[in-house]
């Protein structure tokens, strides 16, 4: 698919982010896109920023669905036909996404399934709901989003990461099992699994329920408890500071993941992109992402070992998330 003009993309998680990035890029080159979001808000200043470039007679419509509920996304799917007039799409994106619940044993159930039920649920049913409608186009791409740590289920020593892990791995393994099953009933359809590394986009506030209005986090309780549990792990001295002293750095850590990211949404959203004209079914998103695949390749059995984690340091995987 080397033209995207008058395509149909629907792309969720499209309020912020990579689906920002890529709705804008999609919508500059006259594809008309379908949006889906938790927020109505974010979603309008997206739509706002492709109309400031998109050809004239671009549709774009904005749907607020979770996309954890399969029968919203089915609603989802049935809106896009009747608002863009059509019985097929080209273009899906699953990309909507939240990181936490990182720890199996410590973290609530109700958080943990949150997650994975959104980071591999979501791509399931924007699959499940939105496949007939590519299979109903002349040509179609499904790119479903994972992430790194769909190749390395971890963020560092002392940091667990179970749920996002697991729905990435979840993601990576039923895209590329997609990959035969497409080509033996449904060849004119193709599919990417996309694994980006530290990308600069709002995820990690995004991802948190107690959100103050001046945009930093207000972390409950149960969270801050858990936190000073993890900062413990690595400097014991954290053990000691107070609640308003965590929250702090929990705060600067989240600002430095989003304004420190050696890749940029609009960089990796032409990335993903120049991939889905190559037909790429796997597409790594920044030198980063390269790099720890490579590693995780050739020392699969030290993967988890902290020397590992030291020697990505060497490397500069994570030079830009350093305080």
């Amino acid at each position: 698919m080397q033209d995207f003009n008058n395509k149909i993309a629907v792309i969720t998680g499209g309020g912020s982010g990579i689906g920002r990035a890529l709705a804008r890029k999609l919508s500059a080159e006259g594809c008309h896109i379908a949006l889906c979001d938790l927020s109505a808000e974010t979603m309008q200043q997206t739509a706002e920023l492709c109309r400031e470039h998109a050809p004239e007679g671009t549709r774009l419509t904005c749907h607020v669905c979770d996309v954890a509920d399969g029968a919203a996304m089915a609603d989802f799917a049935q809106a896009v036909q009747e608002g863009h007039s059509t019985d097929h799409v080209n273009l899906v994106f699953n990309n909507a996404g939240l990181s936490g619940g990182g720890s199996f044993i410590n973290s609530s159930p109700a958080e943990w399934e949150k997650i994975f039920n959104i980071c591999w649920g979501g791509v399931y049913n924007g699959t499940r709901v939105f496949l007939p409608l590519l299979i109903a186009s002349e040509e179609g791409h499904l790119v479903n989003v994972s992430s790194v740590n769909g190749l390395w289920a971890s963020m560092g020593p002392h940091i667990p990461h179970t749920a996002y892990a697991a729905a990435k791995f979840a993601v990576r393994g039923f895209t590329e099992a997609l990959i035969t099953d497409l080509q033996n009933n449904a060849p004119h359809v193709h599919t990417s699994v996309v694994m980006p590394g530290h990308i600069g986009t709002s995820i990690a506030m995004n991802s948190r329920a107690h959100q103050s209005a001046s945009g930093t986090l207000d972390l409950n309780s149960e969270e801050l408890a858990e936190a000073r549990s993890a900062w413990s792990r690595m400097f014991p001295e954290a053990e000691q500071l107070s609640d308003t002293d965590i929250q702090q750095l929990i705060n600067e850590r989240v600002q430095q993941f989003r304004d420190n990211a050696p890749t940029t949404a609009d960089q990796a959203a032409d990335i993903i992109l120049d991939g889905v004209r190559a037909r790429q079914w796997r597409i790594l998103v920044g030198e980063d992402a390269v790099i720890l695949d490579e590693m995780v390749r050739s020392s699969p059995q030290e993967a988890y070992n902290i020397e590992f984690f030291m020697q990505m340091g060497e490397r500069g995987v994570f030079k830009n998330m350093a305080s």
